[in-house]
């Protein structure tokens, strides 16, 4: 699953990053609300979307089939929050600065299924390496874009060309939870770098151990399995937790 999602994820955010470089918007925010609510649906913008939002249904569902961890609350209540966020931009035609967010978020996935493959091949300096690499990418663009570009956007500038209306509010609500999420997954991923540096290798989180295992992992023992931890987008690990620190094979994830 692993391969699919590292798929998945390049082709939609090379789809997105070649759709929004000729849209207004991505080069001047204020454009998401020029003409609101009054804003055509493009075919193309309505395509992203969906894709987008199947993607996140699959994810939700496919949680409930994976082995359950102690984090299983924070990423049900992280899907929906996102296919809450999409449906209810779609609807209210919040539809530029979905857009936005979603071709943000989408980069740092890119790099993360990257490195887990790389730790499934037992390639593990190249696996530390994008590690190292999702972790810069995940906090510059979730800690630093994402506040300082979608929310401040959605915050004041809509609130400046619009004024005030109940969907503003719901949506910046929605905002503002993923935030929060971003904000504990990047406690996580600033551990678990610590510990790479420290010990040479990333090393295994503790915080959310299995609560019911597979037959597979009753063979293997947790501490034998060969390359204890990597990122992950809060779907896969033997030791992590949803929300970025996994360890384990591909056949426990999704």
């Amino acid at each position: 699953f692993c391969r699919w999602r590292f798929t998945f994820y390049l082709y939609i955010f090379t789809y997105g990053v070649r759709f929004l470089k000729k849209t207004p918007w991505l080069w001047n925010t204020r454009q998401c609300w020029n003409g609101y609510p009054y804003q055509p649906l493009m075919p193309d913008l309505h395509y992203y979307y969906i894709v987008e939002l199947s993607f996140y249904w699959s994810l939700m569902f496919s949680q409930f089939v994976d082995i359950k961890r102690k984090d299983f609350g924070i990423m049900f209540t992280h899907h929906i929050v996102t296919v809450t966020l999409i449906t209810f931009s779609y609807v209210t035609n919040l539809t530029r600065v979905g857009t936005l967010t979603l071709c943000l978020h989408d980069a740092a996935d890119v790099v993360l299924e990257a490195a887990k493959m790389a730790n499934y091949c037992k390639c593990q300096k190249l696996s530390d390496l994008l590690f190292l690499t999702f972790a810069i990418v995940f906090i510059v663009s979730r800690l630093g874009i994402y506040p300082l570009w979608i929310l401040n956007t959605t915050l004041f500038e809509l609130y400046e060309a619009l004024g005030n209306f109940p969907a503003l509010w719901v949506f910046n609500v929605l905002l503002v939870i993923l935030q929060i999420l971003h904000y504990f997954w990047s406690y996580l991923i600033i551990k678990a770098a610590y510990k790479a540096f420290s010990k040479g290798k990333v090393a295994k989180d503790d915080r959310s151990d299995i609560e019911s295992s597979s037959d597979e992992e009753e063979t293997v023992p947790r501490s034998r399995t060969p390359h204890s931890t990597i990122t992950t987008n809060g779907t896969n690990g033997t030791n992590g937790t949803n929300g970025y620190l996994t360890g384990g094979t591909c056949s426990e994830e999704h």
